[in-house]
């Protein structure tokens, strides 16, 4: 297990470019919204917490088609289907070799973007830990259509449409703890921790769906 998560490391830092291509794709999201909104300071302060996030989310979704696609290009998916380790838990590896390559330096870049926000510190912080509890939900849920859409041509457009509407529920408590945190009177722990069982029922959830899946492609 730790080679395959080594393994799918490597493979997702060089893919395509892995993390740096998320962060330039998260960069672009989030510095263009100011030209759009206006130089409103305090609007840019107001929404900020949610485009770091829709941000976040969009980046995330870009490496998603790749995440079995080496496997099914070389032969090897049909060698992960018949070992003897269980499917789910080698799901589970690669889905969390992925967010640490593509998903966790968005969490670490995060900050840096909500400075260009005029985002302050509380809602900066609030923000990084939102994304760094919920953003692994989107790999998990995005596993799932990643495993659909592996035996098809150009399955990157697919794995997108299948998993955004999915996403929706860790976006609205993601950016509802955020709100909570900087705004108040309404409480952060509550928000935070629905983000916390989203994540936790999509970790389990989201590897099975995605190894039943992974059968039914290589039957």
């Amino acid at each position: 297990m730790t080679a395959l998560f080594l393994r799918d490391l490597k493979l997702s830092v060089r893919a395509g470019g892995g993390a740096l291509i998320g962060i330039l794709f998260f960069l672009t999201v989030v510095t263009v919204i100011p030209f759009g909104v206006g130089p409103d300071l305090k609007l840019l302060s107001r929404i900020g917490p949610a485009i770091v996030w829709i941000g976040a989310l969009l980046a995330s979704l870009l490496g998603l088609d790749r995440l079995f696609q080496a496997e099914r290009d070389d032969g090897s998916l049909d060698l992960l289907v018949t070992q003897e380790t269980p499917l789910v838990l080698t799901v589970f590896i690669k889905c969390t070799a992925h967010w640490v390559a593509t998903g966790l330096p968005l969490v670490i870049a995060s900050p840096l973007l909500g400075l260009f926000m005029n985002m302050n510190e509380t809602a900066i912080g609030a923000t990084a830990l939102t994304l760094l509890v919920g953003s692994p939900a989107i790999t998990f849920i995005g596993a799932v259509g990643a495993a659909v859409a592996v035996a098809l041509p150009r399955g990157g457009l697919l794995v997108s449409i299948l998993v955004l509407p999915l996403t929706i529920p860790v976006l609205i408590f993601g950016v509802s703890a955020t709100y909570a945190a900087v705004e108040g009177p309404q409480p952060f722990l509550p928000p935070f921790l629905i983000l916390i069982a989203l994540t936790l029922f999509f970790a389990v959830l989201g590897p099975a769906a995605a190894a039943l899946a992974l059968r039914n492609t290589t039957d």
